[in-house]
């Protein structure tokens, strides 16, 4: 690490810098005989989605972030709560029938419906890592189950019976009359049923592990060691806190009193609350939250349908504590402006390249190439095409970009199979061309003609000092009305591209016969 960088990381405003000052602050000296530990969280019950895919890379561009502000290690781990009884069927799985024998039951501890592994965590989980793996995320996995069975949170359980009432003190205030009754920081299995137990609970020997309560009718003495027993997510979180000593974990804004209740627990078992901050939740068209089981929103498998991954990392990088809508009318700006602002980095000072999202998107190690148009470019160029190959925009991106290749070219070919999808889905469905009427005609037969004399190898600037001039001169109120009638009336659309560069980019005589269809309506 180059001491200039330290020295600018230290005073960079870009949040994961941020975020990392205070790891920085919290081990001025580094963290002795451990590295410093990140977590981040997952509920098997489902399968992973964009916010599994949100939480991970945000975590890991602090981690790069204070890579750049110390040599002290660490180490990321995404943990797998699979001892979590399973609440209720999801929709999106088969044999839901053979699941419901199993409600409340240990999701570690429930056949697989999809019948390829040992349980339906495993094959969760199994999803799980290879979601991460294939964006290359560096992280150990982590299984609630294996830590509870295997022992890894023996000592801190013992803590949690220990200081039981002390936890109950924090947690009582919180909960309604009813939920109070029952309530208990420890959730033992049934050792008759096999389901996780929601019921009050008799310390008989915390040292031992030891504890007591009704099943059926019938009280039990129990041990809450060796995976007979898990905690409520919030008392388990703070126990997984101290047992590992995790020192970062961000969360959503819906789980803000969730850590401030984990973290009064933490500190009750003798242990420091982690640094972290609560990022804002995404939202749908309509401005409401995300959810999983209204399937609103945007899921990941979409947006990588309609753009690549750098795109949807540079979105979620940005003001995470701010709201912000995820739908499909996104994705283009979110891809343009991922180019813009690497095709600016190699120019800029130190200071600006920390602050500029592709240093934290590809840990300051940019990837070479270029992109020679734009994804909105290729969005308006496949919109007049209708039914194209991408063999055939690769025709037409020659008119524009000297030796055109896909081998030259390896990240716009890339871009040219999320256009074709992303045109054929949403843009083709909404093009609409209109009449040319009034001053539109007689501009249009001039732009015509004086496309006509031009050569074929025109560049995109000279095309466009000639629509400027016809708009100029044509009788429009201003500039914006001719162009907005050039995109109504060749286009089929209510905006579009720099004119100069489509036409350059469709050729002279494409748009000459798109000005023709026009006139002709």
């Amino acid at each position: 690490m180059t001491t200039e960088l330290r020295a600018a990381a230290l005073e960079s405003k870009a949040w994961p810098y941020e975020e990392a000052r205070k790891l920085l602050k919290r081990y001025p000296d580094g963290k002795k005989d451990a590295p410093i530990l990140f977590e981040t969280g997952y509920g098997p019950s489902g399968l992973p989605h964009i916010g599994t895919f949100n939480e991970v890379l945000r975590t890991t561009m602090v981690r790069n972030a204070f890579h750049a502000l110390s040599d002290t290690p660490t180490r990321l781990i995404a943990f797998s709560d699979d001892m979590d009884g399973l609440r209720k069927v999801p929709d999106n799985v088969p044999n839901r029938e053979m699941l419901a024998e199993y409600l409340g039951k240990p999701l570690s501890r429930i056949p697989d419906p999809f019948g390829t592994h040992e349980s339906f965590a495993a094959h969760n989980n199994a999803l799980l890592r290879e979601f991460l793996d294939r964006f290359g995320f560096d992280y150990e996995f982590v299984s609630s189950t294996d830590y509870y069975a295997g022992g890894r949170f023996d000592e801190t359980l013992k803590s949690v019976l220990r200081h039981y009432q002390a936890i109950l003190d924090v947690m009582l205030p919180t909960l309604g009359a009813d939920r109070r009754a029952t309530y208990s920081p420890v959730l033992p299995v049934s050792p008759k049923t096999g389901v996780v137990l929601q019921v009050p609970v008799e310390v008989i020997d915390a040292d031992a592990g030891l504890i007591a309560f009704m099943d059926e009718g019938d009280r039990i003495e129990q041990t809450i060691l060796g995976g007979h027993a898990k905690l409520q997510w919030k008392v388990d979180w703070a126990m997984r806190w101290v047992a590992l000593g995790v020192d970062y974990e961000m969360a959503g804004k819906d789980l803000i009193d969730s850590v401030v209740q984990s973290s009064k627990i933490t500190r009750v078992l003798g242990g420091r609350p982690p640094e972290g901050f609560n990022y804002e939740m995404f939202l749908d068209e309509k401005g409401e939250k995300i959810s999983k089981s209204k399937g609103n929103g945007l899921s990941l498998d979409e947006w990588l349908t309609y753009g690549p991954d750098e795109s949807l990392a540079f979105y979620i990088f940005r003001e995470p504590r701010k709201a912000k809508s995820l739908h499909m009318g996104v994705i283009p700006r979110a891809v343009d402006d991922y180019w813009q602002f690497r095709g600016n980095y190699a120019g800029q000072e130190l200071k600006e390249k920390l602050g500029n999202p592709v240093h934290h998107i590809h840990d300051g190690k940019l990837p070479t190439g270029e992109l020679p148009v734009t994804f909105g470019l290729l969005l308006n160029l496949v919109g007049v095409m209708g039914d194209a190959t991408k063999e055939q925009v690769w025709g037409y991106l020659a008119n524009y970009v000297p030796d055109a290749t896909p081998e030259l070219y390896p990240e716009l070919d890339r871009l040219i199979g999320h256009a074709l999808a992303y045109g054929r889905d949403f843009v083709a469905p909404t093009l609409k061309r209109r009449a040319p009427e009034g001053v539109e005609i007689a501009a249009l037969e001039q732009l015509d003609a004086d496309l006509a004399a031009l050569p074929t190898e025109a560049s995109a600037e000279e095309i466009q000092n000639i629509v400027y001039e016809i708009g100029k001169t044509a009788g429009f109120e201003n500039l914006r009305e001719w162009f907005k009638a050039l995109y109504e009336t060749l286009l089929g659309s209510s905006q579009g591209p720099r004119m100069g560069s489509f036409i350059a980019l469709y050729g002279i005589d494409n748009t000459r016969k798109l000005i023709a269809e026009a006139l002709a309506r």
